[in-house]
């Protein structure tokens, strides 16, 4: 059984939503126990982080980073650094936020220099960017053209049960399957 852990912080919830796609994905593939776990609940569920195989870190990008919450959880996991704890399992992240840029690619970085220096293996997007011709629509896949890891957008006068779109939820999905393919590949290998 391989376990994917899915760590986000949610505001509005829209990364929730997105944070619920890339779990869908995830448990497409067989033999995945998934868990969802927002970072207010992290020192309750601190363990089953420390259990996964795979941890799928998902923040709103505020104003070109992380959300203060979320960098509240990346600081409170320093112990787990110092020892290591981390060391080794597949990372991977997602984002959204209103604007179709909204500068979202540096919260991927953060999150992927958060993960190197856990000493993680970073998985990114394999998906072929989509809206990038004239034949291209939003209603593509990988429509924000991410390769880091997962983009959404989601308007900022909609709710989560309207935005992010489906071609944003649907690339979530296609994305957390990666992930625990990825995982499943790393420990059949070690």
């Amino acid at each position: 059984m391989t376990s994917v852990a899915i760590v986000y912080h949610s505001g509005f919830g829209h990364t929730a939503a997105i944070a619920e796609s890339v779990a869908t994905g995830a448990r497409s593939v067989a033999g995945t126990d998934v868990h969802l776990i927002s970072v207010e609940e992290y020192e309750a569920k601190a363990a089953v982080l420390d259990a996964a195989d795979a941890i799928v870190f998902g923040s709103p990008t505020y104003m070109g980073s992380v959300s203060a919450k979320f960098k509240e959880f990346m600081d409170a996991t320093s112990k787990t650094w110092y020892g290591r704890g981390w060391a080794d399992k597949i990372a991977a992240g997602f984002t959204v936020s209103a604007s179709q840029s909204g500068d979202k690619l540096a919260t991927l970085m953060q999150l992927s220099v958060f993960a190197a220096q856990h000493g993680m293996v970073w998985v990114g997007n394999s998906i072929l960017p989509g809206n990038n011709n004239s034949k291209g629509s939003v209603e593509d896949l990988n429509r924000l053209g991410s390769f880091l890891g997962a983009m959404a957008q989601a308007n900022a006068d909609e709710g989560a049960d309207v935005t992010p779109p489906a071609s944003d939820r649907k690339t979530a999905e296609l994305f957390g399957a990666r992930v625990a393919e990825s995982a499943a590949r790393w420990l059949r290998g070690k």
